[in-house]
């Protein structure tokens, strides 16, 4: 592995292009050292990745690496209450200033971006490895002055003070692990997310997250200069965003005003496409119109508002204090306004004159936004059925109304909620969905091939059914029965052209459905409330494994909810306890928030 082969780690020193770019788009702050901290979690995979250790290196941890990770990531800032008390710690202060970026965020008074931003977590720098760019931050490194309660009280705030909404700085083991167990999942599956690089718990009971991704600019770090009608703040953002994109070979190199349409063009498209999977799967990601809870490329960040539902819950809502969450269904018309924003940039950075939001709203670049999410929605729909990439592309170029059909027929089922209305839950509000088109994907492929006739309406009502259904939801009332019969006869009829289209004997390609689907539309499929629990046991779990067996149990149960595979064993009695309580939980929740 070399003589050093840890030396990247010394080079995420809080060092960053965005500071020369972006002068006024950060706080910067010196840190110090926290002593004692301890390695809760690492990601090997994405350290392989980013170059943090050669690709040959084995997935446990040594004293070297242990201690570089540490060196590098357990630190906190000493912020302005710091410096008001004279509490400058020089003798643990680190050579390094790290930035605290500044961002538009909508709980925020003055709604502008001047004193909003990153206000519990800094950037610790950035890396390039075999021809890709990433950048590093770490959540729960101290209070800055860009956190909501400073806005809003005028003052500075003690890290880890409870004075104050927002106003603490902190993280919590439970936070880091929660995030590492769904952001992975999401990666996995094949989602732009960031990433949880490592997980470290203090010795004051609290813990830092260090997350990773690409490109971590959201839109909002553009919306504030937009807002303040800051062209050359705006231009600094955008120009840094597009050239860390060329760099990563996600758009062409091009120039002039070109070169902002290509991009704004991507942007759109992205979106179009995150929507239409937030949709597919379920994704609730609290999108509203400050950009704030997603990335530039749409992907995901900021898991402690981030929920993956069992079911199409789309009445469920947070409850944020002052305000409510959107719902998993107002998502599209949020991201559609984001996009129209990004129209509105577009002609900001040709033009130089910024015209008003709502001259843009037939913007093509909305149109595109459009096109995209309809056409990526219908092709993910088909591959929920379990159907080969092929397949899916031929149905949807040739036999579109057919498409169309099962469209309906599905959307009835998904879109079902119980008769009792809106309940409480324990962080908002939802009506629940009462039936599972996953159990019915997952089951109908299964029953044509051994019976070789679908199931009676009443039958499919009650493989269907989901935990929240009750007496009235069960009932197969005529027009459910009809409902139940539409689907399946759009279904079949969705197999035999597909059939045709591949060449393929109908019970050949069942058989592959059947295969397929069974992977897709797990039986143990993740879901918020599976992380909230399986992340409680993991914390009381952690004191009775060894640092191998508890990176064993993690990477077993996201290897368990993904297609991609990591080789690993658990040998330890009590590691496969705990990881056997993890599938048990995924089982007993999969129709949850």
């Amino acid at each position: 592995m070399g003589q050093k082969p840890y030396r990247q780690f010394g080079r995420l020193d809080g060092s960053h292009p965005f500071k020369s770019a972006v002068p006024d788009g950060f706080v910067d702050y010196a840190a110090r050292r926290i002593p004692d901290g301890k390695v809760v979690w690492f990601n090997f995979q994405l350290a392989r990745e980013t170059g943090l250790i050669p690709s040959s290196h084995p997935a446990r941890l040594n004293g070297k690496l242990r201690q570089a990770i540490l060196d590098t990531f357990c630190l906190t800032i000493i912020n302005e209450y710091d410096l008001e008390r004279g509490d400058a710690y020089e003798r643990d202060r680190l050579p390094g200033r790290y930035m605290a970026t500044r961002y538009l965020q909508l709980q925020h008074p003055d709604r502008s971006g001047r004193t909003s931003g990153d206000g519990r977590g800094i950037w610790n720098g950035t890396l390039s490895h075999r021809g890709t760019r990433w950048d590093f931050s770490s959540s729960g490194t101290g209070v800055t002055r860009l956190c909501p309660a400073t806005a809003e009280q005028g003052r500075f705030f003690k890290t880890g003070s409870r004075l104050a909404s927002y106003g603490c700085g902190t993280t919590t083991l439970m936070e880091g692990l929660s995030s590492a167990l769904m952001s992975e999942t999401f990666h996995r599956n094949g989602m732009s997310t960031e990433r949880v690089l490592a997980v470290i718990e203090l010795p004051n009971g609290y813990g830092i997250t260090v997350r990773a991704a690409k490109n971590l600019v959201r839109p909002s770090h553009l919306f504030g200069w937009l807002k303040q009608n800051d062209l050359a703040g705006l231009r600094g953002v955008t120009d840094l965003t597009i050239e860390r994109q060329v760099a990563n070979g996600e758009l062409p190199q091009s120039r002039g005003s070109r070169r902002y349409r290509r991009w704004a063009e991507r942007v759109a498209e992205d979106f179009g496409r995150s929507i239409a999977r937030f949709e597919t799967d379920y994704i609730f990601c609290w999108l509203d119109w400050d950009g704030d809870n997603c990335l530039i490329d749409a992907g995901i960040i900021d898991y402690g508002s981030v929920r993956q539902f069992g079911l199409y819950h789309r009445e469920y809502r947070f409850d944020d204090g002052p305000r409510w969450s959107t719902s998993l269904a107002e998502q599209r018309r949020k991201a559609r306004y984001i996009v129209q924003t990004f129209a509105q940039i577009r002609d900001y950075l040709i033009e130089g004159t910024k015209r008003p939001i709502r001259e843009f709203s037939k913007d093509p670049l909305v149109t595109r936004f459009d096109e995209t999410y309809d056409a990526h929605r219908r092709l993910l729909l088909l591959r929920n059925t379990g159907l080969p990439e092929s397949a899916c592309r031929q149905l949807l170029k040739h036999d579109a109304d057919a498409v169309e059909r099962f469209r309906k027929a599905h959307a009835y089922f998904e879109r079902a909620q119980t008769a009792r209305g809106p309940v409480k839950v324990g962080d908002g509000l939802n009506w629940n969905a009462i039936f599972s088109t996953r159990d019915l994907l997952r089951e109908l492929p299964a029953q044509l091939l051994s019976a070789g006739e679908a199931f009676s309406p009443e039958r499919f009502l009650r493989v269907g059914a989901s935990t929240y259904a009750n007496r009235n939801d069960r009932r197969p009332t005529r027009a459910r029965r009809r409902r139940a019969s539409e689907f399946q006869r759009a279904y079949t009829d969705l197999i035999q052209r597909a059939a045709r289209h591949s060449r393929m004997s109908v019970p050949h390609l069942l058989s592959e459905v059947a295969h397929r689907s069974a992977s897709i539309n797990r039986f143990d499929r993740i879901t918020g409330d599976t992380v909230l629990y399986a992340t409680k046991r993991l914390v009381r779990a952690r004191r009775r494994l060894s640092e191998r067996e508890m990176h064993g149990v993690v990477e077993q149960f996201l290897s368990s909810q993904s297609n991609v595979r990591v080789e690993t064993s658990i040998k330890s009695p009590d590691a496969k306890r705990v990881f056997d309580s993890l599938l048990e939980l995924a089982a007993e929740l999969r129709y949850g928030l």
